[in-house]
């Protein structure tokens, strides 16, 4: 009976000295963990770099780090072109009445339905890539990426010019989806004729359909409400180095590309396949809702020597001779 005490009592397994040691030891492991995988996975540091390049740029990029993060994320795989990317959605519509025909698609375990401008630019730079030429695509109007990452996951380097925040958001989402962070630099403003600011729509429901004009932003969805925000503007001139070639040029933006056009009119000036091959959308109620024409544009571009434009349904195609 003399060591009953000790049966009875219970076992002090943990003293403060050992859970000091068990935490500093766990501490470690996590410690090493950590490093270890961020060493086991070097892309995910440079998926999301975008100021790593030695170009200095008059504005900031936007920097996907600082951005808030979106909810939810959207994305699925592009169907059916040669070079496949993921791609994220910047609005939903009208849920759940009306949701966006991409949200359909993924329910129904369909990829997303291909945007014609990511054939497109797959296209056209695939020629230059046999042709062994080599340079930046710029993407004005960017969107949520649908070119942008067409270009990139090809290889080149991509410079994308956004103003709608919750869109910017989607292409960091992109970048990441993509790892193409090393190749796509993003600013968060609109291509324009000068520096400064501009009041901007934004048309909720259908981002894709904002523009500097209310009239054009709302043009095909009346119904839809429009927000008015202030955003920056740049001309591409005040951006593009003239050391770096550039090998197309594509511009979508509601009815502001005569304006984009001429803030890039020394990009545009350069000397035959020097010039960017231009890809600009020419819907006339647009332009004419931004107070210029199909016909204005097409007179600038013959003065920068721009001299085959061809229409690829509201695209046009304009190229110099070599």
């Amino acid at each position: 009976m003399a060591n009953a005490w000790k049966r009875d009592r219970s076992p002090k397994l943990l003293t403060s000295n050992s859970l000091l040691l068990l935490l500093s030891l766990s501490f470690v492991l996590l410690i090493l963990f950590f490093l270890s995988s961020r060493a086991s996975n070097p892309d995910l540091k440079s998926s999301l770099n975008l100021n790593s390049q030695n170009t200095q740029f008059k504005i900031p990029p936007f920097d996907c780090f600082k951005s808030p993060q979106a909810h939810p994320v959207i994305a699925n795989i592009v169907e059916g072109v040669k070079h496949p990317f993921l791609y994220a959605l910047s609005d939903f519509g009208d849920l759940p009445e009306k949701p966006h025909k991409n949200i359909q698609r993924i329910l129904k375990n369909k990829p997303f339905r291909k945007p014609d401008i990511s054939v497109t630019v797959q296209d056209v730079l695939g020629k230059f890539r046999e042709e062994g030429r080599n340079g930046l695509f710029v993407d004005v109007g960017a969107n949520v990426g649908m070119a942008t990452f067409a270009a990139a996951v090809m290889g080149f380097r991509v410079l994308a010019f956004e103003p709608v925040f919750e869109n910017l958001q989607r292409i960091c989402d992109g970048i990441y989806f993509n790892r193409v962070g090393e190749l796509v630099t993003v600013f968060e403003a609109a291509a324009s004729d000068r520096l400064g600011n501009i009041t901007f729509h934004k048309l909720v429901g259908r981002l894709d359909n904002s523009a500097v004009s209310a009239t054009g932003a709302k043009l095909a969805f009346k119904s839809n409400e429009e927000i008015a925000v202030e955003v920056k503007t740049i001309p591409l001139d005040e951006v593009i180095p003239e050391s770096e070639h550039v090998l197309l040029l594509k511009i979508d933006v509601q009815g502001w590309e005569y304006h984009v056009l001429k803030g890039a009119k020394r990009l545009l000036s350069r000397k035959g396949t020097e010039a960017p091959y231009l890809i600009y959308e020419e819907d006339e109620r647009l332009l004419q809702a931004s107070n210029s024409t199909s016909e204005e544009i097409r007179n600038f571009l013959k003065s920068v020597g721009y001299d085959n434009c061809t229409k690829h349904g509201t695209d046009a195609h304009c190229t110099k001779k070599g």
